[in-house]
């Protein structure tokens, strides 16, 4: 009965969206839009610049994934990740409500909305180290050859048929600037160094912008780049030293779930008592707030280390 419930409700919220001519990703849209937004309040405003009003997790994990987005060019896909995390939102509810475990609806609820905003989060992770990755070889390529000819244009033009995506369309655009637009390299450097999420590589860009008016500080230029290479140990290193209390923490969270489907075989009383008394159920509601919790900080704790100055 429960179930039948559940498709009629999902039924009627499916056919308000097609009376009211609203769709889903707009409604997404519209919906985090309000959660998100911000308090107009002067004293809000001067609490948050001064950095004693901290944003809330929900507004802050939004926020952290929206540039994320804006950093790897993958803006237009926000909706989606809403649309996706409404939906999730909506699965773990039902599926807690399935269960008939009322404390466990707003855990599965909440736990798999953020689902889709932690997929981000881990594909942020390898797509900077791909970049850092790439950003040492055409560095370094760049480098090798500006010290030999002192002319950052020629440089960029003898590395570039060795440069991959997407480090070789920014030098590409470079080029552009200086060649077709305006032969100003300073602002051509000073233009390419948003282009690319990376603290190394504006460094880089802005010795390289000394370089023009000193050509005696090209030799700050090699150490620079080494800072890509002395990251890419400590972040290996790091991987090796995280990988075992990450797996760790996978087998305990598929142990943890698995032991309801184990408890089902080896005793239907125990079963029985997990499953359909008040405080079997608040011990599943807190076992799956443990793991969501547990979750948000493995993702955050164990992202790559980043250069700052």
């Amino acid at each position: 009965m429960t179930a039948i419930l559940l498709v009629a409700c999902v039924g009627m919220i499916a056919g308000a969206f097609l009376l009211l001519g609203i769709s889903p990703l707009s409604f997404t849209d519209g919906l985090f839009g309000f959660l998100t937004r911000k308090n107009k309040s002067i004293r809000s405003e001067i609490n948050e610049a001064a950095r004693r009003k901290k944003m809330s997790f929900f507004r802050r994990e939004i926020t952290e994934v929206q540039e994320i987005l804006k950093i790897t060019g993958r803006s237009s896909r926000f909706s989606l990740i809403c649309a996706a995390s409404l939906l999730c939102f909506a699965g773990g509810a039902s599926l807690a409500i399935l269960m008939g475990n009322v404390f466990l609806v707003p855990v599965l609820a909440v736990g798999m909305m953020f689902l889709p905003f932690w997929y981000v989060r881990l594909t942020s992770s390898h797509y900077k180290k791909n970049i850092a990755a790439e950003l040492e070889t055409a560095l370094s390529i760049i480098t090798t050859a500006y010290l030999r000819n002192e002319d950052i244009v020629t440089a960029v033009e003898e590395s570039l048929p060795y440069l991959n995506p997407p480090v070789r369309s920014v030098f590409a655009g470079f080029l552009a600037q200086v060649k077709l637009i305006s032969p100003d390299i300073d602002d051509a450097l000073h233009a390419m160094k948003p282009k690319i999420e990376n603290e190394v590589f504006r460094e880089w860009c802005d010795a390289i912008a000394a370089c023009q008016y000193d050509r005696s500080l090209k030799t700050t230029l090699t150490p620079i780049v080494s800072k890509l290479s002395d990251m890419r140990i400590v972040n290996a290193e790091l991987e090796y030293l995280v990988f075992e209390p990450r797996k760790e923490f996978i087998i305990m969270a598929m142990l943890v779930v698995g032991n309801v489907p184990i408890m089902y075989l080896l005793n239907k009383d125990w079963y029985h008592t997990l499953m359909y008394t008040a405080v079997g159920q608040i011990i599943l509601a807190v076992c799956a707030a443990a793991i969501f919790i547990s979750t948000a900080f493995v993702i955050r704790l164990t992202k790559p280390i980043e250069y700052r100055r």
